[in-house]
C-alpha cells in the first residue's frame, strides 16, 4: 500500500495514476459546468504538481496545467476557489524529512503557497489554506505518518496537526502581503455529535468529542490557540505538541476570511466505559467518550453513521456562534455503488433526494441570519476515492471506468444533473423535492 500523493495501491481498487482523468478532460469537465451553471468550482491544487520534490523549484508544465484550467474557468464565468492542501502530501517531502511530522514542512508549504498566490494573483481571488485538517492528519496513507504504536501515533497526529495549524496561519500572512485583496479560510470535517440520551455524562460526552474533533483544529485555525479542554487534555494524556516561543505570536498573527464546512453525516457518543479502543479511527480514540449508533437516522452502504440533513443546519450554527465568520458548505453529498443501466442513463433519485433536503436546511440557515455565501456539493464528478477506488460514487457526472480499467473515462450526465442545474438555474429547489 502506497502513501500520500501516491494514491493507495491494492489489487482491484483503482488508484491516483489515472483516476478521473480531469488532467485530459479538463476543458470537457469546465463546459459541463458551464451547462450546470456553476458559478464557482472549488478545486484543489496538487502540490506535487506544483512541486514535485523538496529542492523548492516549481514545475513550469504543472502551473501551465493550472494557467490553461484557470484562465478557461474565467472565460466561462465560473470562479476558481482553489484549495492549497487536499490530502495529497508529496511523497517526497515525507522520504526528504518525515512530512508533516517535521518543522521543515512549515516552510516548504510557504514555498509552495507563495508561488501559488504569486502565480495566480488576481485570478483567483479565495483560497482555502487546507482540506479537513482531521482527516489529513489522522490517516496516515494520506501523510506518510506509518506509526504502529497506537499511543505515539496519537503523539505524532497532534505534532502533524499542530505543524499544520502553524502552517496555516504563515499562509495567511503571508498572502496579506501578495495579495491583499484575496479571501484565505480553512475547511474543516464538520463533526456533529449528539449524546445518546438526555443523561448529564452522555451530554458532557458529546461536548467533550465536539471540542477533541472539531473545535481544537477550528480554535487554532481562527483564533491561534487550543481551547482550554483541549489544551489541559493534551497535557494530561502527554499528547501536547512541541513548540517554540516565537509561535505563539505567529499563530495570532492572522485570521480567516471564512470557514469551510464539508458535512456528509453527523454521529452519536455515550459516556466512556471501559479501556480505551485503539482499533477505531484515531480522531475517535479516548477516554472521554465512545461512539454509537443513532437509532434515528436512515443509514445507506457507504452512509453508515447515517442521513441527517438538519445536522447540517445544528453544525454550522454552532460553528457561526463560536466564530461569527462567514461560511460556505464546500462538501456536501451522498456516495453511493452505481453502474449506467440499461437505457445508458444513471437514475440516482436517492441523491436528488438527500441533497435537495441539505439545501432546505440552507434556506432555513439564511432565513435565520446565518452568513452562508455558497454551497459546493460533493462532487461534480465521480472521483476516486482515497480507500474505495470508483466503488464509492459520489458524482453529478458519471465516470465511466471500473476499477482496474480506465477506459475512456467517459462523461454521462446523472439525472441528479439535470435536477441539480434547475436549482442554480431558479435559485430554488423545486417544489416537488420539498
Amino acid at each position: 500500500m502506497a502513501t500520500t500523493d501516491m494514491g493507495v495501491h491494492q489489487p482491484g481498487v483503482a488508484d491516483n495514476k489515472v483516476a478521473a482523468d480531469h488532467y485530459h478532460h479538463w476543458k470537457e469537465d469546465v463546459d459541463l459546468m458551464a451547462e450546470l451553471g456553476m458559478k464557482v468550482y472549488r478545486m484543489g491544487f496538487s502540490w506535487s504538481r506544483i512541486m514535485p520534490d523538496a529542492s523548492g523549484t516549481p514545475n513550469t508544465e504543472g502551473l501551465a496545467f493550472y494557467d490553461r484550467l484557470i484562465d478557461y474557468l474565467l472565460e466561462k464565468k465560473i470562479e476558481p476557489f482553489v484549495t492549497l492542501y487536499h490530502f495529497e502530501c508529496p511523497q517526497a517531502l515525507v522520504d526528504s524529512f518525515g512530512g508533516w511530522c517535521s518543522r521543515k514542512m512549515i516552510d516548504a508549504y510557504l514555498q509552495y503557497a507563495e508561488i501559488c498566490f504569486t502565480h495566480f494573483k488576481g485570478r483567483v481571488k479565495r483560497w482555502v489554506t487546507v482540506n479537513e485538517q482531521l482527516i489529513a492528519t489522522a490517516a496516515s496513507i494520506m501523510n506518510g505518518c506509518i506509526e504502529k504504536d497506537p499511543k505515539k501515533n496519537l503523539k505524532n497526529i497532534y505534532q502533524m496537526s499542530y505543524h499544520v495549524s502553524l502552517a496555516e496561519h504563515k499562509a495567511i500572512s503571508l498572502l496579506r502581503s501578495i495579495d491583499p485583496a484575496a479571501q484565505v479560510g480553512p475547511v474543516c470535517a464538520m463533526q456533529v455529535v449528539y449524546p445518546q440520551t438526555s443523561k448529564s455524562e452522555d451530554i458532557l460526552a458529546a461536548e467533550n468529542a465536539e471540542e477533541l474533533m472539531e473545535f481544537y483544529m477550528l480554535d487554532m485555525s481562527v483564533r491561534g490557540e487550543y481551547p482550554a479542554y483541549v489544551a489541559n487534555y493534551l497535557k494530561a494524556h502527554n499528547l501536547y505538541p512541541e513548540t517554540e516561543p516565537q509561535d505563539a505570536d505567529e499563530l495570532k498573527a492572522s485570521s480567516p476570511d471564512f470557514i469551510g464546512v464539508n458535512y456528509y453525516f453527523s454521529i452519536c457518543v455515550k459516556e466512556k466505559v471501559g479501556p480505551v479502543n485503539y482499533d477505531q479511527p484515531p480522531f475517535w480514540v479516548s477516554d472521554t467518550f465512545d461512539i454509537c449508533e443513532n437509532p434515528y437516522l436512515t443509514k445507506t452502504e457507504w452512509m453508515d453513521k447515517g442521513i441527517d440533513p438538519i445536522g447540517l443546519h445544528i453544525g454550522m450554527r454552532k460553528i457561526y456562534n463560536r466564530y461569527r465568520l462567514p461560511m460556505i458548505v464546500t462538501e456536501n453529498g451522498m456516495a453511493c455503488s452505481e453502474t449506467v443501466g440499461e437505457d445508458g442513463c444513471i437514475h440516482d433519485s436517492y441523491r436528488i433526494d438527500y441533497l435537495a433536503q441539505h439545501i432546505e436546511q440552507l434556506k432555513i440557515m439564511l432565513d435565520e441570519g446565518l452568513p452562508v455565501f455558497g454551497y459546493c456539493p460533493w462532487s461534480f464528478v465521480d472521483v476516486v476515492s482515497s480507500h474505495q477506488g470508483f466503488s464509492k460514487r459520489y458524482g453529478l457526472v458519471y465516470v465511466d471506468r471500473t476499477e482496474t480499467d480506465p477506459k475512456q473515462c467517459a462523461r454521462i450526465k446523472k439525472d441528479s444533473f439535470y435536477w441539480y442545474q434547475q436549482v442554480i438555474k431558479n435559485n430554488a429547489l423545486p417544489e416537488k423535492s420539498i
